[in-house]
């Protein structure tokens, strides 16, 4: 059986938040999805896969159910396909914030930034230039491992571990982005959207948000001016520009990614270890060189 997975995110004031977690629990249930959902004063994220039945009606019921007060009227949903259950159980999480920026003033729901459509950015890197003839520097805001998965040519990536060192690298690196536009992305916008209102902010002048991050950008343009593949945070690891599933895979060891190379590797155990943290690995070192 085909499953839709579903990813969403909103950055609204929720006043309500428990009876929300408890009533979509008990829907999450009755339509057997899984996934992870996850409510913040400021927003709502959300990752859900299950049956296309289920999922249209999950997203009939988020757009009109009287409880969200018309929040979600016209709440976008990215749709990707995979042929099993990406995610083990369902959880609905009550969190400070739906993204953890650790910057309280940023508040999306009163202005955002401005973004670009994946389209306008596809020709934008074709030509070398924004509409105004500025340069344009692709901005990376994930963790590290992530971005060695894949990510756009050219992208400035600080090797961040978790999204709260993001401002301190920019304040590190303001003179980098004079003169040039800064388009920020992340996997489905999130991160991206919180990082240039920050920007904005401390006096980056030319800043855009990728409009629905990577997987937006792969269902509209495909893969042009990007290498690799799209981390993604559920059981299928990473995705193709064509929105599939890859060979690609996690370590539920030490949660490195592994390439289908390193499955290859004698020190590669499903479930259990990896290269990057096999008890062995010093001695396969040794023994390489």
């Amino acid at each position: 059986m085909r499953i839709v997975n579903l990813a969403a995110y909103r950055f609204v004031t929720i006043d309500a938040i428990d009876l929300w977690r408890a009533q979509l629990s008990e829907r999450c249930e009755a339509l057997s999805l899984r996934g992870t959902i996850l409510l913040a004063p400021e927003g709502i994220n959300l990752f859900v896969a299950g049956t296309p039945e289920a999922a249209g009606a999950f997203v009939a019921y988020l757009r009109g159910d009287p409880l969200f007060e018309g929040k979600f009227v016209d709440l976008p949903f990215k749709e990707s396909f995979s042929e099993t259950q990406p995610f083990r159980r369902m959880l609905v999480k009550r969190k400070r914030e739906i993204i953890t920026m650790k910057k309280p003033a940023i508040q999306p729901e009163l202005g955002r930034a401005p973004s670009v459509d994946a389209p306008t950015l596809k020709r934008w890197l074709d030509e070398g230039r924004d509409d105004e003839g500025r340069p344009v520097v692709m901005l990376d805001t994930r963790n590290a491992f992530e971005v060695d998965v894949g990510t756009f040519e050219d992208a400035v990536d600080y090797r961040i571990t978790k999204f709260s060192e993001f401002p301190s690298v920019i304040e590190a690196h303001r003179e980098q982005f004079e003169g040039k536009t800064v388009v920020s992305f992340c996997t489905g916008g999130i991160r991206c959207e919180k990082a240039a209102i920050h920007m904005k902010e401390v006096g980056i002048d030319h800043v855009y948000q990728l409009e629905g991050g990577i997987l937006k950008y792969f269902e509209e343009v495909g893969g042009a001016h990007y290498r690799g593949e799209c981390f993604v945070f559920d059981y299928r690891t990473a995705l193709n520009p064509q929105l599939e599933p890859t060979a690609t895979a996690q370590c539920f060891g030490c949660r490195a990614v592994v390439s289908a190379e390193d499955q290859r590797s004698p020190l590669y155990t499903p479930g259990k270890t990896c290269p990057a943290c096999h008890p062995d690995k010093k001695d396969a070192a040794r023994a390489a060189a």
